[in-house]
This record gives structure tokens, C-alpha cells and sequence, in this order.
């Protein structure tokens, strides 16, 4: 019997995370040695949002390095996970009658990669990426994530990637240790008590949430990811932030495991 697979968001924060050492990374690691060993991974990362649903479905995705100015040694960083073309028929199948593209030339950004090389290091689980419809607003995404919950069943474990709180214009770079503001630690906390009662509808509709949520989320890319995730939680799922941390004042590490 299959085991039911847990959902993840990750707070994934600079591309450097992916050669570094820290607290965020060794963390990372403990969730891969804990979580039951996945069949397979979808990923929603919040550096693939384009227009229209589409699919990673080639089966070997390149790893994409969408990003400037870092050392040279993460530039040429490859994470060769193998991809799963049956599994992006098998999502493409359940978003019907929606449009899902199956894509042959993304692959996996540094949303992915850059945690999961802590968290599956040998890079041997197949991997697909979710491109989320930029075009669309947080409900739709939240209904969208819904119905992807048989995943769960079939040894597949979804995972998102993007920051609760993301305002790169606060943010101090190489400052990881820079007191967090106090919009972003009231918005987290805020999310995390919705979280853990299971009332996520304020989550969704985050822009009635003032102030604190506008600053935590000037744009909705890296948030989105989150309720792919919240989406999947099932009746009796626990709900766990085996990650936690605040990077440069503004950028919430803060990882969100349900089941």
C-alpha cells in the first residue's frame, strides 16, 4: 500500500542556499532523510509564471540557472534529476477540462533545485515543474492546486517554493542576521496561526489582510506557491514549519509542511 505522501513549501531565498551550509540548508537535508521517499516530485515554483498551465514533460530537464551576479561555482551548478513524462500527463489529466501545455523546454529553475539538492541530494527522484498562469488571480490557483490531492496517494510528493514574505526593495543582501521588519514578523506570524487552524480563505484572499500582507507580498509570485500547498491539506493533516528564519529583514524562510 502506497503511503499518503505529506505537501511542502519551501521558503527558498537567494540561489546561493543551493552551495552553502546554514542552518536553512542543514534543515533542508533533515526533511529529506524524514520525509517517506517520494515516486516522484511536482514542483510549483514561483520563477515559472507565464501565461496559460503548462507542464515540464521532457525527460531530462536542464537545470536553469535564472539568475546574475552570483560566484561562478553556482552558475555552473547542474542538479540532473530525470524528469517523468507520465507524470505530466498524468497532471495534465487531472486539471481537465483546463489547457495544460506539455513543455519541452523549461526545465528546473533555482526555485527547485536550489532546495531540493539539500533535500535529495543524488538527485534521483524524477522531477516536474507546475508553471503557474500569471494572468490569473490567487483563487484560481487555490482551486487549481485542489485538484492535483490524488497525487498525494500515489507516492508523489508536491512541493512549492517561493517566501511568505518577499520584498526584495527591504531587502539587505548579506545580511542574513539583520533584525526582521516588523510588518514581515507580524504578517508570519498572522499566516502561521490561519495555518494551523485551517482557516485559509483570509490566505487566499491575502490583499483584504492590510497593510503587513501588502509589504509581505508586493507581488504575488512568490506567494502563490503557498497555496498550492495549503490546497492539499486533508482532514486530520498536521500542519509543521520545520524551517524557520528571516533573511535580510524582508524574505521569510519559513518552511510549511501538512501531513
Amino acid at each position: 500500500m502506497t503511503t499518503t505522501m505529506p505537501v511542502i513549501f519551501f521558503g527558498h531565498g537567494t540561489p546561493v542556499n543551493a552551495i552553502t551550509r546554514n542552518a536553512y540548508t542543514e534543515a533542508w537535508a533533515a526533511i529529506g532523510r524524514n520525509v517517506p521517499r517520494p515516486r516522484a516530485i511536482v514542483s510549483v515554483s514561483a520563477h515559472w509564471c507565464r501565461r496559460g498551465v503548462a507542464v515540464t514533460a521532457m525527460r531530462q530537464p536542464p537545470t536553469i540557472h535564472d539568475f546574475g551576479g552570483f560566484p561562478p561555482e553556482l552558475h555552473e551548478y547542474q542538479y540532473l534529476a530525470p524528469g517523468d513524462p507520465a507524470l505530466a500527463r498524468r497532471v495534465r489529466e487531472l486539471l481537465a477540462p483546463l489547457p495544460v501545455e506539455l513543455d519541452e523546454d523549461w526545465g528546473l529553475d533555482h526555485g527547485t533545485w536550489s532546495v531540493l539538492c539539500h533535500v535529495f541530494p543524488k538527485a534521483d527522484v524524477p522531477i516536474i515543474e507546475l508553471a503557474m498562469d500569471g494572468t490569473q488571480g490567487a483563487a484560481f490557483h487555490y482551486d487549481l492546486a485542489g485538484k492535483l490531492a490524488p497525487l498525494r496517494d500515489e507516492g508523489i510528493l508536491v512541493i512549492g517554493s517561493g517566501n511568505l514574505v518577499h520584498n526584495l526593495r527591504l531587502w539587505t543582501r548579506g545580511a542574513p542576521s539583520m533584525p526582521p521588519f516588523d510588518w514581515a514578523t507580524r504578517f508570519e506570524s498572522h499566516a502561521r496561526e490561519l495555518m494551523v487552524s485551517g482557516d485559509v480563505q483570509p490566505l487566499v484572499a491575502y490583499e483584504t489582510l492590510g497593510r503587513d500582507a501588502l509589504l509581505s507580498i508586493p507581488t504575488p509570485d512568490h506567494y502563490l506557491p503557498l497555496l498550492y500547498i495549503l490546497a492539499l491539506r486533508r482532514e486530520g493533516d498536521s500542519v509543521s514549519f520545520p524551517v524557520e528564519g528571516m533573511d535580510g529583514g524582508s524574505v521569510s524562510m519559513l518552511s510549511v509542511r501538512i501531513g
